[in-house]
């Protein structure tokens, strides 16, 4: 390798490395804070916590290495053209062209490594952060008793209590009434203070009272027996031991959610495609036959106009109203009707009934096609930002930032428009897949042939007096207008 290209390597990979953490950690945020309701509160251990957003980092992956790609491409040439680097390699005669190969093979490297991490990583993320999801949404939120009021938040009981000890945990005037047998309010106990706490396994609560009385009813009438007897029972310390269920996180198994689409990769998506399809032909073929023997065509070629074309010819379909009486002509229109409307009902029918299938078909198309869509995003990405950075001249954090949120906003809701279009079958999988990257595609072509061609004239000043004095003209051509329309 020559020093040349370990030269720009080297400052390409430093801005990347540090972008790359910088975006993952502002996604990951995003991601955190979407979440946070259902991670506070339920006791969840540290490590369980990070493993969530461990696996939640992976899922943002697709936006953030096609970002980091595009703002570290920038910053490189950016800084390099601020340093007037890229003036003395052109001074010594070596081209934009020749600068960009290093930079090329390392964008070409990423986006092999992207389409891994998409067909590779993705599904084993999806997988993992779903079965976390459900396991921590499954758990049951910490007990925590408010004062004053009643909390029926343990399953069979309610509790109440006056006042607590934030220091020693202790709580007072406390009254707890058990549910379990479902036959009312028939056993409460009524202690003036008492403690609570669950075993380490979190399958049982030990609620400890003291000085207090518990009453039981026992309200089971016999035949010609109304007499209701109560157990009265006073007691100095009293523990109780309430069993409880899912506060305590679980996991479960691995695979729960491994025939989800997104945890599927491209070997398993085919698969599917497969056996959907099969399914789906053999749905049309028999709607299709259905349809044909419905409408009274014997023979199924009856449709094929290439068969018919001989008999149809100089046939005039008007000349058959001259043979009928008008009671016929109203018989034979109404029976028409009536078969239109069948053929209409009919066929809204087998629609209804292979949407299903077209559905699934469309998302797995679209989610196969899409593991593709990441390489190549890096890949165009790096060919806009490379170029850009080059004219520009720009380095830092500030301009290349500024411009690489323009593109990406572009490139993320033309994304998502896309994805959603497809779903919904308005556009085909291939076109809902790549359509982000189609759009920004052409700018990259431009902004390269630009960069490499005329560098040296086509530079962001230029380029900033030219748009400028084209907004001057445009200003002194509406007052010579409007002066015009005055007079």
């Amino acid at each position: 390798m020559k020093k040349l290209d370990r030269f720009i390597l080297t400052s390409f990979f430093g801005p990347f490395i540090m972008v790359f953490l910088i975006v993952v950690f502002i996604l990951v945020m995003q991601f955190l804070w979407l979440y946070i309701d259902e991670l506070v509160g339920k006791g969840l251990s540290l490590w369980v916590i990070l493993e969530f957003l461990m696996w939640g980092s992976c899922t943002i992956l697709p936006l953030a290495m096609p970002l980091a790609t595009l703002i570290a491409s920038i910053m490189t040439l950016g800084n390099m053209g601020e340093s007037n680097e890229l003036l003395a390699m052109n001074a010594a005669g070596i081209s934009l062209k020749r600068i960009l190969v290093p930079l090329i093979v390392v964008s070409v490297g990423i986006s092999v490594g992207a389409f891994f991490v998409s067909n590779s990583l993705l599904p084993l993320a999806y997988n993992k952060i779903y079965t976390l999801q459900y396991d921590i949404n499954k758990t049951k939120e910490e007990i925590k008793i408010p004062t004053g009021t009643f909390y029926n938040g343990i399953e069979g009981y309610t509790l109440r209590i006056s006042d607590r000890n934030k220091k020693t945990d202790m709580m007072y005037d406390v009254m707890v009434y058990d549910h379990t047998k479902n036959k009312g309010n028939v056993s409460v106990a009524v202690a003036d203070s008492g403690l609570i706490k669950s075993n380490p396994s979190k399958t049982a609560l030990v609620f400890t009272l003291y000085n207090g009385v518990s009453y039981e009813e026992e309200n089971t009438m016999r035949y010609k027996d109304t007499n209701m007897v109560m157990n009265r029972v006073e007691f100095d310390r009293q523990e109780m031991i309430i069993p409880l269920k899912n506060y305590a996180f679980k996991k479960s198994e691995e695979d729960k959610y491994g025939n989800e689409i997104m945890a599927k990769n491209l070997k398993s998506l085919q698969a599917d495609r497969d056996s959907i399809g099969i399914t789906y032909d053999k749905t049309y073929a028999k709607h299709q036959n259905r349809f044909i023997y419905g409408m009274g065509l014997t023979y199924p070629s009856q449709l094929d106009t290439a068969k018919n074309k001989g008999y149809l010819e100089g046939f005039e379909t008007d000349s058959l109203y001259l043979h009928w009486s008008h009671e016929v002509e109203s018989i034979n229109i109404s029976e028409t009707l009536d078969h239109l409307k069948s053929s209409i009902s009919m066929t809204e029918s087998f629609e209804r009934e292979i949407a299903h299938n077209s559905y699934f078909l469309r998302k797995i198309d679209l989610e196969s096609y899409r593991k593709f869509t990441l390489s190549f995003a890096c890949l165009v990405f790096f060919f806009i930002g490379a170029p850009l950075g080059a004219i520009i001249r720009k380095g830092g954090l500030g301009t290349p930032v500024i411009i690489s949120a323009l593109f990406f906003v572009l490139y993320w809701v033309v994304d998502i428009s896309g994805k959603k279009l497809a779903t919904d079958g308005a556009i085909t999988p291939m076109i809902g897949a790549f359509i982000s990257t189609l759009v920004l595609l052409p700018m990259g072509i431009f902004l390269t042939w630009k960069a490499t061609s005329e560098s040296s004239s086509f530079n962001f000043e230029s380029f900033k007096q030219d748009v400028q004095k084209y907004l001057k003209n445009l200003k002194k051509r509406y007052i010579w207008r409007k002066g015009k329309t005055r007079e």
